[in-house]
């Protein structure tokens, strides 16, 4: 509930709804198609409020997040059972589904404007992005395909290597960066104002895509590695001021790991203890087994997660870097667990981050630039490329 004894955070939520909410990155997709029944449908309806995950309908209106990228989340294993682009569009049908279904709340947004007219008639934007180029099974055609269907982002690879470029947390390296395929589909993106993600990738393959990519580049879900030293999931400072260089954008990722480094490691040791726990047993680290093992271990230890100060120490710092122009939200809603920062746990709290940011002495100029301007400047700047 509101506190309405707090002037600040009254403020906050009203900027939260009078500015739209661009959002790089939010898990419900996959959620869903987790989800499903035997005949394939969703068992849970976010179009009203819900009593799992981090987004619905009913938190997202309260909260004002009013234009969520949704992620058609691609997992590696599909890389190498051959049905990534299948997975990648029964997603996309998941989304198409919602907005058919409530199209007095939701709309489909294929580029800036219709974001912007979607906020102006109180309907909540869903635009999509693709995370992992496997999903183009090594075929350039699948691009056009993907961008017909809505797609505007593509995250170049998610977990592990793929044909396209190495993953942040693939240390195998297989491609040195790009391959000739991926640096033909950089040049395709740019050709088709797609915008290059480069959340996931090695560093090697940062530097590629942003010496090759002839529009901005956004990082759609990442943080600073600043906090994080040493962890390649996270862009450096020499990556951020890259990225500002060439006018793209860094999305703050909220997942705690993403934010303390402390969280991360405690996260790491654990992640590292139930894999040999699976291993000595026979079972899955998706299991019931797993599960258990997870929930006794964080009874035994429980990890204090990061909380929203720090989303907006990683929103400082980029900003002090390259400038407020150059930072925007990628929450990870729906893709980070239970890791999600006090005072952030779902996207009906967005104006508590609004609130901190105000407290900090950030003009409702800065913040409207963060919450959507420098996004859709981004969005309309890769669109202008093409003229």
């Amino acid at each position: 509930m509101r506190d309405s004894s707090d002037p600040l955070l009254t403020e906050a939520h009203a900027i939260a709804h009078r500015y739209p909410i661009v959002d790089g990155h939010v898990d419900l997709p996959y959620r869903l198609y987790q989800g499903r029944d035997a005949e394939g449908r969703p068992t849970e309806d976010v179009t009203e409020r819900t009593l799992r995950g981090d987004f619905d309908l009913v938190r997202a209106e309260e909260g004002g997040h009013s234009a969520p990228f949704m992620s058609i989340y691609v997992p590696a294993a599909h890389q190498k059972s051959g049905d990534a682009r299948a997975v990648a569009d029964a997603l996309i049908d998941l989304v198409e589904d919602l907005v058919r279904r409530r199209p007095d709340k939701l709309a489909h947004a294929g580029d800036a404007d219709d974001v912007e007219r979607n906020f102006a008639s109180g309907r909540i934007s869903l635009p999509m992005g693709l995370e992992n180029g496997a999903a183009l099974e090594g075929r350039l055609e699948n691009l056009e395909h993907f961008h017909q269907r809505g797609i505007r982002y593509v995250t170049l690879a998610h977990s592990e290597d793929n044909d396209l470029c190495d993953s942040s947390y693939d240390k195998r390296r297989t491609n040195r960066g790009l391959s000739s395929l991926g640096r033909d589909a950089v040049r395709a993106m740019n050709a088709l104002g797609m915008m290059v993600d480069v959340s996931h990738v090695s560093d090697a393959t940062f530097e590629q895509v942003l010496a090759l990519s002839r529009a901005p580049v956004i990082a759609s879900h990442s943080s600073c590695r600043f906090f994080t030293p040493g962890w390649e999931r996270n862009l450096s400072d020499e990556m951020i001021r890259s990225l500002a260089d060439k006018g793209g954008l860094v999305m703050v990722n909220f997942g705690s790991s993403f934010l303390n480094d402390g969280v991360r490691r405690q996260r790491e040791l654990q992640k590292a203890a139930l894999r040999v726990f699976v291993r000595q047993h026979g079972f899955s680290e998706d299991g019931p087994e797993a599960a258990e093992w997870q929930r006794r271990a964080y009874d035994e230890q429980p990890i204090e997660w990061a909380s929203v100060e720090h989303v907006a120490d990683h929103i400082d710092h980029v900003a002090e870097l390259v400038g407020i122009e150059h930072v925007g939200l990628g929450s990870d809603f729906d893709g980070v667990g239970d890791s999600l920062p006090t005072g952030l746990r779902d996207n009906s709290q967005l104006p508590n981050l609004i609130r901190v940011l105000l407290e900090r002495g950030y003009e409702e100029a800065h913040l409207a630039k963060v919450l959507a301007g420098n996004a859709l400047r981004v969005w309309r700047c890769i669109r202008a490329s093409l003229e």
